[in-house]
Order: structure tokens, then C-alpha cells, then sequence
């Protein structure tokens, strides 16, 4: 994988698996949780959905899962290597190349059903940080293979968003720190 210093893809990983994050509704949470993959409906098959390797971009995104009752509810899903590997392959960035028409971009955009964003990783106050996470949106084809292939476990994290979220409201940041999923460089499977 082709990444720069501040474009780092970190995440908590073992040998068989990546894990990413999403948050939803409790009806989406609650289908995916008792069948451990989305079920449709309520999860739908034809809308980008978006997958993020980053707990605190996650937290960021969701406002630790209380910003509203759409995200409400933070899953972690592991998802194989290879499903990461193949959503990179086919990826192409959220946003047009400079000098690109309307025409070549849509073009492009056909060609590849997964986008790929870098946006600043946050702190566990939420704030920028000076290097980016990848967030990676998956649509088309790709979705099936995310819920029916790639996907091996699917596990709520929001009661533990929220206490961590607790001791840094209380100050409490080196608790809070320890708090966090272990997150390390990724840059393909790890030697087996």
C-alpha cells in the first residue's frame, strides 16, 4: 500500500483480521448484532456505506456515539485481509483528480465502487491531528461483498466509547488512553 507519512492507515489487527468501525441506528445495530452481519433492511445494500479503521475518527464522527440517534450505537467489525485488500484495489479517491473533466471523473467513478478519503485523525478531544485516517467508502458491488464475504465478527463498542468519553470529561486522560483499542501502522497482513 502506497502511503505517505501522514497518510498512515492505523488500525487494531491480528492475523485473520482488520477491524473497522461504523455507527448506527438500533435497528441497524440490533439486525447486525443477533445475525453478526447487516441484515437489509434495515442495513441497505444500495447506499455507499462508509468503513473507518480509526476508533477516535470514529468517535470524531459519531460524537462518541451520542451526536444523534442515526449513530447512535458503534459497531466494530472485523473484516479478512483480503476484503481490505480488494475494497483498496478498487478504490479510487472521493474526489476528482485536478483538471479532470465532469465527464472523465464520472467515468472514473464507475470503474471503481469503493472511495477512499483522507481526512485529519483526532485526538481524545476530538481536535486534528497533523496526519490523516482513511475512511473508506464501499458501494456497488463492493457492499455484497462486505456483508456477505468479507465480514467475520461484528461487536458493540458504545458502551466503551462512552467510558472513555466519561474519563475524558472528567479529566482523566491517561486512563482514558488506556482505554483505546491498540492501534498499530497497517500496511498489509501481518507475517503468519
Amino acid at each position: 500500500m502506497n502511503q505517505t507519512d501522514n497518510k498512515q492507515i492505523r488500525a487494531q489487527f491480528d492475523a485473520q483480521t482488520i477491524r473497522v468501525y461504523q455507527a448506527y441506528n438500533d435497528a441497524i445495530a440490533d439486525s447486525a448484532l443477533t445475525a453478526g452481519r447487516f441484515v437489509s433492511p434495515p442495513f441497505s445494500m444500495t447506499r455507499m456505506t462508509w468503513i473507518k479503521p480509526s476508533f477516535l475518527w470514529m468517535m470524531y464522527r459519531s460524537g462518541w456515539g451520542f451526536k444523534d440517534a442515526g449513530q447512535n450505537r458503534i459497531l466494530a467489525i472485523d473484516i479478512t485481509h483480503t476484503g481490505f485488500a480488494w475494497a483498496l484495489a478498487h478504490s479510487c479517491s472521493s474526489h476528482a483528480d485536478p483538471g479532470m473533466s465532469e465527464a472523465e471523473w464520472q467515468a472514473h467513478k464507475a470503474g471503481h465502487p469503493v472511495r477512499v478519503q483522507w481526512d485529519p485523525e483526532r485526538d481524545l478531544h476530538l481536535q486534528p491531528q497533523p496526519y490523516r485516517a482513511i475512511q473508506i467508502g464501499i458501494g456497488g458491488e463492493a457492499v455484497a461483498h462486505y456483508v456477505h464475504e468479507w465480514i467475520v465478527r461484528i461487536t458493540e463498542v458504545t458502551p466503551l466509547a462512552h467510558a472513555i468519553h466519561d474519563r475524558v470529561k472528567a479529566g482523566e486522560l491517561e486512563q482514558a488512553k488506556s482505554m483505546l483499542p491498540v492501534e498499530r501502522v497497517y500496511s498489509g497482513p501481518p507475517d503468519t
